[in-house]
């Protein structure tokens, strides 16, 4: 790599070395590349909104959707398939008022079981939900 250093007589250089400038540049550009985050799978879930408090009257029929660990769907305590669960969801929805769902994955679940589950209470159109049990997650 020859450089120019100019005459004996003072004059100044005529050229500038960029290789630090493009050494610089790349180590700049290398952690860029490392701080952007890494884009995450998100399954979009429709949460109920707090609404202010009206005068209909209040079903008091609950039922419950839990899945343990071992990934066994139960509804009221009773083990189900997903079939049965798609049946049992559309059975409730024929009722004059809906009643709420209350749905409590074990926190040592796998995913995949509660997001099937998570699947079917919305293709059946359940608009009652609530999350039971977020208390277990704290730790993770």
């Amino acid at each position: 790599m020859a450089m120019s250093m100019g005459s004996d007589e003072g004059e100044p250089m005529m050229e500038m070395n960029t290789t630090p400038l493009i050494d610089v540049m790349l180590v700049l550009l290398i952690m860029f590349i490392i701080t952007i985050p890494i884009q995450t799978h998100a399954v979009k879930i429709d949460l109920p909104q707090n609404a202010p408090p009206t005068d209909s009257v209040i079903d008091p029929v609950k039922n419950k959707v839990a899945i343990d660990a071992g990934g066994v769907i139960t509804w009221n305590g009773s083990s189900i398939d997903l079939l049965t669960l798609r049946q049992y969801l559309q059975q409730s929805l024929r009722l004059p008022v809906e009643p709420e769902l209350q749905f409590q994955p074990n926190a040592q679940t796998r995913y995949v079981v509660v997001d099937e589950v998570l699947a079917e209470i919305k293709r059946a159109g359940v608009t009652k939900l609530g999350f039971v049990g977020n208390e277990q997650y704290g730790n993770f």
